[in-house]
């Protein structure tokens, strides 16, 4: 919807783009959370995900699984960040129309996607590329409808 006042165009983006937007960086906060709140589920699923075996980790030396508990966590931790972040980008600047929220959301998640799929792709775990995709669609569906309103 746009409105004219004073000569300068003021456009408030549709609700459901922004409501989608909402719930991938809210889905983003609890992904990570859970990574960090719930370590062995983390494994079992990481493990069943990359390995076709939930318990594949424990098989591991026990410094090297607590090792990938704590990689886990520390991703975990940065996705909630992530995530908070791209919440208030939304709530607070995509839904006034301000057209570099756009550009900001669009950069962070292509420069998150692209060398982190690339190396899952390159070290053969292919399996994390495909979640990533998965994620990257969350954000990239909105973010592509909502692209005319930001130019």
């Amino acid at each position: 919807m746009q409105t004219q006042t004073n000569s300068e165009s003021i456009f408030t983006p549709s609700l459901f783009w922004i409501n989608w937007l909402c719930f991938a960086t809210v889905f983003t906060m609890l992904f990570g959370l859970l990574m960090v709140m719930l370590p062995g589920l983390t494994l079992q699923g990481f493990g069943l995900m990359i390995f076709k075996n939930a318990n594949q980790f424990g098989t591991f030396d026990p410094s090297a699984t607590a090792y990938i508990e704590l990689a886990h966590a520390v991703m975990g931790a940065v996705l909630f960040g992530w995530g908070a972040l791209m919440f208030m980008v939304v709530r607070k600047l995509m839904t006034q129309g301000i057209k570099e929220a756009w550009g900001m959301l669009t950069a962070s998640v292509l420069l998150w996607y692209v060398p982190d799929t690339a190396f899952s792709l390159v070290s053969g775990f292919w399996q994390n590329a495909v979640l990533n995709t998965g994620f990257a669609c969350l954000y990239a569906v909105p973010l592509f409808a909502l692209r005319p309103h930001f130019k």
